[in-house]
């Protein structure tokens, strides 16, 4: 699965379905390690896209900053 087209949002609502889908109980454990995989790809994509507008964020903050003085 290809994620660096994924919007943050688009990662998260398919993180919660594959959750959803753990949660179920239904699966095969085939299935569960595979969604699992998924899932902790998904969450690592996610955790790097708040890094990442974090620090952008922080960039505004102390330009702000600077010109400020």
């Amino acid at each position: 699965m290809s994620l660096e087209h994924l919007t943050f949002d688009e990662a998260i609502k398919q993180l919660d379905e594959v959750v959803k889908q753990l949660e179920s109980g239904q699966l095969s454990l085939e299935k569960s390690v595979e969604l699992y995989e998924t899932g902790m790809r998904l969450s690592v994509y996610c955790d790097m896209k708040l890094k990442l507008a974090e620090l952008k964020i922080e960039k505004v903050t102390q330009s702000g900053k600077e010109g400020a003085n």
